[in-house]
C-alpha cells in the first residue's frame, strides 16, 4: 500500500514522497538542471505508485527510466504510460495554484504529447506532492495561453478538474470523448544541422538551451531520441558513448550498459573465422528487447576483413526453436531517419531470423527500428 495522506475531502490528491530517492546517480551539467531534476524525481517517485496502486499495475515511465536524466537536463516533466493513455506529471513548487503551466515540447511534439496532463505542487521540505488538477491535451491547446516568452501553455486553475476521482471515471467511462488536439508532426532535420545544433547547444554554460533556438529547429532535435542524448552526453562533457568499434575493442560503455548492450564471445568455427583488425574474432554486440511479450535478441556482428568490413544486424528469438511471427521488421535507417536500399527484412511469414546486412563509412551512425516496438524502446544513433 502506498502511503496517502488523507485530504479526499479537499478533492486534491496528496501523496507521500517515499524516503528514498534515487536521484544520486545522475548527472546534470548545471544547478538548474540538477534541482529541476530533483523536482521531477519527487514528484515521479510519489505519483507513480499511485498510478499503478489506482489505475494499472502496468503504468510505466515513457520511453524508459534509464532515457529520464535526458530529458530532465533539457525540460521538466515526465510521461507515464497506462496501456494506450499518457499522463504527463508536470511538478511546481510554486504556492501559486492559480495556473497550470505546461512546456510547449509535452504540448506540441507530437511523440511526447500526451492524453492528460496533472498539475503536482512538490513539498520536498514537507515530504509530499500534492496533485490538484489535471487537463487534457485539447484543453490546453484551444482553452490554454501560449506564452512565446518561456514556451509554456498555461491553463487557469478554474478550466482545470480539481478532483482528481473523477480521472478514473474519465477514463472508464468517457473514452469516445477526445482528448488530444491534432497536431503537425515537426520534420525531422538535416544531419549537418542537427551536429551543428548538438556542438552549439552541448555547452553547458548554456542554462536553458530550449529557449535558444526557434522551437521548430528545438523539437527537430530532441523529437529524435538520439540526437536528444547526444545533447544530453555533451553538454555533461562526456566522450562519444555509442561508438560500435569501442565497445568491441574495450568494452560497452556505461551508459549503453545501462539500457541493455552487451559483448557476447562467440567461438566460431576454424572455417567461419575471420579476424578483423584490432576487433576480436568471434565477438559480437548484443542487446536483449521484449516484444510482443516475448524476448528477442539484437546482435551486431562485424563480417568481412578489415579493408572491406561490414555489419550484419540481426533479431532471433531467445527461446531455442521459436520463430520470429510473420508481419516482423527490422529496419535500419540514416542517423537523420532516412532509408537506404535494402535497409529491411520482413517476415512475410513466421521466420528463424531477420537480418540486415551494411556497409558503412568511419564514424557513419545508424539507427536500428523493429516493428513492433520493443518495450522501452528510445531511439539511438550507433556510431562506426
Amino acid at each position: 500500500m502506498i502511503n496517502t495522506i488523507l485530504s479526499f475531502a479537499a478533492t486534491n490528491l496528496i501523496l507521500e514522497i517515499p524516503a528514498a530517492t534515487q536521484n544520486q546517480s545522475q548527472s546534470f551539467s548545471n544547478p538548474t538542471s540538477t534541482y529541476q531534476a530533483y523536482l521531477n524525481e519527487l514528484c515521479l517517485s510519489a505519483v507513480l505508485p499511485w498510478l499503478k496502486e489506482d489505475f494499472t499495475p502496468q503504468a510505466k515511465v515513457w520511453p524508459t527510466t534509464t532515457a529520464l536524466p535526458s530529458f530532465w537536463e533539457l525540460v521538466s516533466g515526465t510521461a507515464i504510460t497506462l496501456d494506450a493513455t499518457r499522463f504527463i506529471l508536470v511538478p511546481s513548487e510554486t504556492i501559486d495554484l492559480s495556473e497550470l503551466r505546461v512546456p510547449q515540447e509535452w504540448v506540441d511534439l507530437s511523440s511526447w504529447a500526451g492524453d492528460y496532463y496533472l498539475a503536482v505542487q512538490v513539498e520536498p521540505d514537507e515530504g509530499y506532492v500534492r496533485v490538484w488538477g489535471y487537463c487534457t491535451h485539447a484543453q490546453l491547446k484551444t482553452k490554454g495561453n501560449y506564452d512565446a516568452g518561456d514556451r509554456t501553455y498555461s491553463l487557469d486553475a478554474s478550466d482545470l478538474i480539481a478532483d482528481i476521482s473523477v480521472l478514473a471515471v474519465a477514463r472508464e467511462f468517457c473514452t469516445d470523448e477526445p482528448t488530444r488536439a491534432t497536431i503537425p508532426q515537426i520534420p525531422t532535420l538535416p544531419q549537418e544541422q542537427a551536429q551543428n545544433l548538438i556542438a552549439r547547444l552541448g555547452k553547458s554554460e548554456i542554462i536553458s538551451p530550449r529557449l535558444a533556438i526557434p522551437f521548430q529547429l528545438w523539437g527537430g532535435l530532441i523529437e529524435h531520441g538520439g540526437w536528444r542524448q547526444s545533447l544530453y552526453e555533451r553538454r555533461l562533457g562526456l566522450p562519444e558513448q555509442r561508438s560500435v568499434i569501442e565497445w568491441l575493442q574495450s568494452g560497452v560503455s556505461g551508459i549503453a550498459e545501462a539500457i541493455g548492450w552487451g559483448r557476447l564471445n562467440l567461438q566460431l568455427s576454424a572455417a567461419g573465422a575471420r579476424s578483423v583488425e584490432e576487433i576480436q574474432p568471434g565477438v559480437t554486440l548484443s542487446r536483449q528487447l521484449a516484444i510482443a511479450g516475448q524476448l528477442y535478441e539484437l546482435l551486431i556482428t562485424p563480417q568481412g576483413n578489415p579493408d572491406a568490413r561490414y555489419w550484419r544486424f540481426e533479431l532471433h528469438n531467445t527461446t531455442v526453436g521459436a520463430a520470429i511471427p510473420g508481419g516482423f521488421k527490422l529496419r535500419l535507417l540514416t542517423e537523420d531517419l532516412q532509408p537506404f536500399p535494402n535497409n529491411e527484412d520482413i517476415a512475410t511469414t513466421a521466420v528463424e531470423q531477420l537480418y540486415v546486412e551494411v556497409a558503412l563509412e568511419a564514424g557513419e551512425g545508424i539507427v536500428w527500428e523493429i516493428e513492433p516496438l520493443p518495450e522501452n524502446y528510445d531511439r539511438e544513433i550507433l556510431k562506426f
